[in-house]
């Protein structure tokens, strides 16, 4: 993992999210605290493809092809200043929290260190997420 980095709002140039696009109104823009969420996500059915045994983020060499492919691209974005769409969280049906979209920017950011990011929720889970809001 890289030095820590606080806030990405810093850092990186955010764009909306294709699938929030047009239902804004349904969703909040929140900063949460990066490993309360990976915490709580490596119960997801798709947490064993970014996190190890122990909840961390894989290094990329432990990565799938696929995985790795994604978090090359997000990392060569980061570097080029391109804007990257915020997450979207949501609680799933396992009652935990599921990335929806923008997995691969959450937790290569995460990756590298930041301590927030910036997230769409649904405004109906906000109180699902009080714990994790920075």
């Amino acid at each position: 993992m890289g030095k820590i980095k606080h806030n990405a709002n810093d850092a990186v140039k955010w764009q909306i999210s294709p699938s929030v696009k047009g239902r804004e109104n349904l969703f909040l823009l929140k900063d949460v605290h990066c490993d309360k969420v990976i915490k709580d996500w490596r119960h997801s059915l798709f947490a064993h493809e970014w996190l190890d045994e122990n909840g961390r983020i894989k290094t990329i060499d432990k990565m799938s092809d696929g995985e790795r492919a994604k978090r090359q691209e997000v990392s060569v974005n980061i570097k080029h200043a391109h804007p990257l769409p915020y997450p979207v969280l949501g609680i799933g049906i396992q009652e935990n929290i599921e990335i929806g979209s923008g997995r691969a920017i959450f937790l290569t950011l995460a990756a590298e260190g930041y301590k927030t990011l910036p997230v769409y929720i649904p405004k109906s889970c906000l109180g699902e997420f009080k714990t994790f809001l920075a």
